[in-house]
């Protein structure tokens, strides 16, 4: 998607990376929730988690996360991945994303848009 500032930001265009491999990249969220918070994407334009990803686009996402974590030190205190769907979750920017919170105690209440 042409307008899209995720994907500039996933295939270089703009931003910093933390991490990308084939498929995925991660960054730091540019209004953190936590103090980690980092957003890891698909290089690929998808909207949301129901608009037909492919399995290999979701496994590299996931690689994204494991990388991301033990980077950052949150991977063995703890983390949270959240996937906001649809304007009524909370979604922000309609291009597939995955929240990555922790470094801190999250509690119960935490909800990221």
């Amino acid at each position: 998607m042409q307008d899209c500032i995720f994907c500039k930001i996933a295939n270089g265009e703009m931003g910093e990376l933390i991490y990308e491999n084939e498929r995925a990249a991660a960054f730091a969220d540019l209004n953190p929730q936590a103090k980690t918070h980092i957003l890891v994407v698909p290089k690929d334009h998808y909207a949301n988690i129901v608009d037909g990803v492919p399995s290999e686009v979701l496994a590299d996402m996931v690689e994204a996360v494991e990388h991301v974590t033990q980077e950052a030190g949150i991977r063995e205190s703890g983390f949270r991945v959240i996937m906001n769907t649809g304007d009524d979750a909370g979604q922000m920017v309609h291009h597939l994303h995955m929240h990555v919170l922790g470094g801190e105690p999250l509690g119960e209440g935490l909800i990221t848009r």
